[in-house]
């Protein structure tokens, strides 16, 4: 990889960028919460060429969510599984959106 591909990277949310310490600094959490998320199956982290976890961008937001239920007094698994039914709930308004609004479309189209 070249350092031009690399910086192609900066800015894409999957991109495994954070070490399990960095990750844990920015979220102002510790490595076992992490390891924990991981166990609850909220967040699975790829790993480097070394074994090392390695976490996006879009992991960190999705661990920051359940720190803040934690933080309130939710038990680790609970937070995750309060987080993952969210993420579920969003989803399915989101298609039932969808259908609403292709059932509202005029249906332009004749039969052939």
């Amino acid at each position: 990889m070249t350092a031009d591909d690399s910086f192609g990277r900066l800015d894409d949310d999957d991109y495994p960028a954070y070490t399990m310490g960095r990750a844990a600094d920015i979220l102002g959490t510790t490595p076992g919460f992490l390891r924990a998320l991981g166990e609850a199956r909220l967040i699975t982290p790829l790993r480097s060429e070394g074994g090392h976890r390695r976490y996006s961008r879009y992991q960190l937001r999705i661990a920051a969510r359940a720190r803040k239920l934690v933080d309130q007094g939710t038990p680790v698994e609970a937070a995750c599984r309060i987080v993952i039914l969210e993420d579920q709930l969003e989803e399915a308004r989101r298609i039932n959106a969808e259908h609403h609004r292709a059932a509202r479309e005029p249906h332009t189209r004749k039969a052939a």
